[in-house]
């Protein structure tokens, strides 16, 4: 198929499209976090090309002969179009890149890694059709009504037609696997990264019995294809992970725009024109200017010339009557006012919890379940 002098290869489609499902689904899932949406779309900036680098290389390390065997040609090393991108080298150049975003944007791994997780799983149920339309990596001879009928010349029998779809399978189980991360993270929500843990303990489960079935070329250890091993160990280990990891759970409490939020700030102030100033009864102070004087006194001025005398200014959490007003020694009743402006329902000596990163939400407490 070809767009003009353009080629169009259905298997590249497929995993474009698996990558456009899997941001949209992460900054969804991310906003609801309190993050900021489009750090999923900054992360797959590096998460793609360090994925599709990693898939490509794990291919052709586990399938060596095609490239470096007698009748191999060194060059298809490049011809990614043609197939050979192997999940777990996906996996793991894409997280490496996913990590090295995060923290250049000071983002949380973990949070992203679960935001992440119900996306992955979606975007392999994409991609594997890419292996329908190459006639690749399908299963042992059947006859089953659901049998992929395979052209002659990609038979790896010659004369049988008929094979088990493992792409079929493994793009169905991945369905399944997203649909129950979606309903464990709404029902039972996991602490901070054990959500993918889940999807790489659930994904293995599936790629064990699927990768049995396959009849490709492929390296084999001890009589096992290498990807059985590597399925059993990351299992292994992703069960111990999410036996150990105890981390903070990360709620949905929803994401605003920065610009969004200071339009809502600007208007609770009286900034009407937004120039960041507020009209007082008999003159014009800056924003700053009345929050300073607040932390002063301890209440917050509200117009007028009358300044509250040197140790006698308004009780904690009281408003002032006057205009600027000079310091009142009341130390809590700053903080308190603080606590006000900034948390909505803060106040004097309430413990402070920072976010784990600029423009993120704060965890609300600590995972306590039984792995």
């Amino acid at each position: 198929m070809h767009l003009g002098p353009v080629p169009l290869r259905a298997y590249a489609l497929m995993i474009v499209l698996g990558i456009i499902v899997a941001v949209a689904v992460t900054a969804r899932r991310l906003r609801a976090r309190g993050a900021d949406p489009v750090i999923a779309s900054e992360v797959a900036y590096w998460a793609v090309p360090f994925g599709i680098v990693g898939a490509r290389i794990y291919h052709v390390v586990s399938s060596p002969e095609a490239y470096f065997g007698t009748d191999g040609d060194l060059l298809a090393v490049f011809e990614v179009w043609n197939g050979g991108l192997a999940i777990w080298g996906a996996i793991s150049g894409g997280a490496l890149g996913a990590w090295i975003a995060c923290r250049r944007m000071r983002v949380p791994f973990g949070l992203f890694a679960d935001a992440a997780a119900p996306g992955l799983a979606l975007s392999q149920a994409i991609g594997r059709w890419g292996n329908w339309f190459n006639q690749e990596l399908y299963g042992r001879a059947t006859d089953v009504p659901w049998a992929v009928r395979i052209d002659p010349a990609h038979q790896m029998i010659p004369g049988v037609t008929t094979y088990h779809p493992t792409f079929l399978y493994e793009s169905l189980w991945n369905l399944a696997v997203a649909g129950v991360l979606l309903l464990v993270d709404r029902r039972w929500r996991l602490g901070r990264g054990r959500l993918f843990f889940l999807y790489v303990a659930l994904y293995t489960i599936g790629r064990l019995w699927i990768e049995a079935l396959r009849i490709d070329t492929a390296e084999k250890v001890l009589g096992l294809r290498i990807n059985i091993w590597v399925s059993i160990v990351v299992f292994l280990l992703a069960l111990l992970a999410l036996a150990l990891v105890r981390r903070p759970i990360d709620p949905d409490v929803g994401w605003t725009s920065p610009a969004t939020d200071g339009a809502a700030t600007a208007t609770a102030t009286g900034d009407s024109d937004g120039d960041g100033e507020t009209a007082a009864t008999s003159a014009v102070a800056p924003v700053g200017a009345s929050l300073g004087s607040a932390a002063d006194s301890g209440g917050v001025a509200a117009g007028g010339n009358t300044a509250a005398a040197p140790g006698t200014g308004p009780a904690d959490g009281q408003v002032a009557p006057g205009g600027p007003a000079g310091p009142s020694g009341g130390a809590s009743g700053a903080v308190g006012a603080a606590g006000g402006l900034v948390g909505g329902t803060g106040t004097a000596g309430d413990p402070v919890t920072e976010p784990a990163a600029p423009g993120l939400p704060a965890p609300s407490g600590h995972d306590q379940r039984s792995g």
